[in-house]
């Protein structure tokens, strides 16, 4: 017997779909859909868009046409406009100091311009005068300034102990230079530390001597420099986990709001792999944090760091170990096969800089590290350290220690002879470069450094693709801001202060700029099939920019404003 309905089967379902409407059911669909922008998705070689993209759980859950996606909406989905901005990766951090830049924004702010405005000795000194009175810092309690660089100073040199006695007596008083490789002291912190005339230079680090007048200058320089550091921080008075917290996610918003939502801890001190840990353990991390622990500080903790090696914990990871094999090119205490065109402060002319390890202590320190299973990146400026770096890691990869799995760095790489590019590829090794000193330090290499020869090869960047290098630039935040737009605009354009084009056969284009800054970085790091492109699949960490790098003027990239930065699906910066 066949059952008979008193009315159509698809009516009676009509009725049920609005019931079950009435009751609260929606269409599930992606939580955000971006629509009308350039979507530049840097998957590929050259520059692709799409028409629309679709966030859900965090993810990109589908990168194409505008119909189709829209298509997918649900009822709760939120539709962005862009109204003709660009939505492009987020950007990552291939090389930074979060923790440094965290502890000195509460330092007296000497950087020049354009970052700041101590262009002079005397404004060092009232900047300093200034911060004591206005922060009413007690007799006796230390002071600390950053940023200060005798490149663009009108005196072209570093401040004495002398001239910072000037500004106190009452307190012990340390400035760091831009670079961070080296600083000044005041004669009570000399004092305070017991070093005179006589005390011999530490281990891989020089104390300033004015050998003419038999007294000392106040200039500390890599390892004597890290100890006056060290020394004035154990006397600074202490600050509580809150006040520490609350500094580190301020520095965290500096790189949001700079696009990076993948951030570097390069040569961390235990302190500050504490620091990161304890804020990743009460959840107050926002962005993903890599960690490159310092060697020196670390050598004896190498097997403690294998859990989180490669593998995030919620929002940490350790990336690799760091060593730094020399100084600064734009501070003159990198390591050149020839010398210097003008020497530094109590150098001799023929002056090349210094090796900080032997070559034995070198080899000792990067054999270590790969008997632990875990890669290196190895701070190399001059050419002599970038010999140094490439060798050892040929000699260790010949002893079967060195594995293609490892995604090893030579960090800056910046006076890299032509005969040294082949054999990044050659070694497996990788480059990150730093750009950016030819927009701010390029003058001061030309006349004073480098000279122009070696000057217009620094940070080779079209030379690195024309070997086929895959390379990533940075920002080495604090010697500058989290800024890698300036890089990318250096990168693309090399014009220094003065307006001079710095070697213009090494210029790229913006899109191989981009790509050094998003796909290559998520590779350097080994996320990227995770990160560094806008395709299905991925995290949906991404940016929103008011202009195309890829359409506007080159000289226009440093104007770039970031609009709005996304973390995994969620807006952690907005422009206001």
């Amino acid at each position: 017997m066949q059952t008979k309905f008193p009315f159509p089967v698809h009516l009676l379902l009509v009725l049920l779909f609005a019931f079950a409407t009435a009751c609260g059911t929606k269409t599930k669909g992606p939580d955000i859909i971006f629509v009308n922008g350039d979507m530049l998705t840097m998957a590929g070689d050259s520059a692709a868009y799409v028409e629309a993209i679709a966030i859900q759980d965090g993810k990109i859950s589908m990168a194409g046409n505008k119909a189709e996606v829209l298509a997918a909406k649900g009822d709760s989905s939120s539709v962005i406009d862009l109204h003709g901005q660009v939505l492009m990766p987020a950007f990552i951090d291939a090389h930074g100091h979060v923790t440094q830049y965290a502890t000195l924004s509460v330092a007296a702010n000497l950087m020049p311009q354009p970052y700041g405005t101590v262009m002079s000795i005397p404004e060092l000194q009232k900047a300093l005068k200034d911060y004591i009175a206005v922060n009413k810092i007690p007799q006796g309690t230390p002071v600390i300034g950053n940023g200060y660089d005798d490149a663009i100073m009108q005196e072209h040199r570093h401040p004495t102990a002398q001239e910072l006695d000037a500004v106190t007596t009452d307190h012990p008083l340390y400035i760091m230079h831009a670079s961070g490789h080296m600083g000044v002291a005041n004669s009570v912190l000399l004092k305070d530390m017991q070093i005179s005339y006589d005390t011999p230079d530490p281990s891989g680090g020089v104390i300033g001597k004015d050998k003419s007048a038999k007294r000392l200058t106040g200039k500390m320089e890599e390892n004597a420099n890290i100890n006056a550091l060290m020394f004035l921080m154990g006397k600074m008075p202490p600050t509580s986990p809150e006040e520490t917290f609350t500094l580190l996610k301020a520095a965290e918003n500096e790189w949001f709001a700079n696009g990076e939502t993948t951030i570097c801890d390069g040569r961390a001190v235990p302190e500050n792999i504490r620091l990161l840990m304890a804020a990743n353990d009460r959840g107050l991390l926002k962005g993903d944090y890599i960690i490159l622990p310092d060697y020196d500080t670390n050598a004896d903790s190498l097997g403690n760091f294998k859990p989180y090696y490669n593998k995030y914990h919620h929002r940490v990871k350790i990336g690799a170990i760091k060593m730094t094999f020399d100084g600064s090119p734009q501070g003159k205490s990198a390591w050149l096969t020839q010398p210097y065109l003008v020497p530094p402060d109590g150098e001799q002319p023929g002056y090349k800089g210094h090796p900080i390890y032997s070559r034995e202590a070198a080899y000792k320190g990067l054999k270590n590290i790969f008997s632990h299973g875990m890669q290196a990146h190895i701070h190399c400026n001059g050419d002599a350290a970038i010999d140094e770096g490439l060798s050892l890691m040929d000699s260790l990869k010949k002893e079967g220690l060195l594995t293609p799995d490892m995604r090893c760095v030579l960090i800056h790489s910046q006076v890299c002879r032509a005969d040294q590019v082949p054999r990044f590829k050659e070694i497996g090794v990788m480059p990150s470069w730093f750009p950016t000193h030819c927009y701010l330090w390029g003058d001061w290499h030309l006349n004073s450094v480098l000279g122009k020869e070696r000057a217009e090869r620094i940070s080779p960047l079209q030379d690195g693709l024309q070997h086929g290098i895959r390379f990533t630039i940075h920002h080495d935040a604090p010697v500058t801001p989290p800024d890698l737009l300036t890089a990318v605009y250096a990168a693309v354009n090399r014009k220094t202060r003065s307006g001079v084009i710095l070697g213009p056969e090494q210029r790229v284009s913006p899109y191989e700029a981009l790509k050094a800054i998003t796909i290559n970085a998520a590779w350097q790091w080994g996320e990227e099939n995770e990160k560094g492109t806008l395709e299905t699949g991925k995290k949906a960490d991404i940016i929103i920019l008011d202009k195309n790098p890829l359409k506007v003027d080159p000289l226009a990239i440093r104007d770039i404003r970031v609009m709005e930065t996304f973390k995994e699906g969620k807006s952690v910066y907005r422009a206001k």
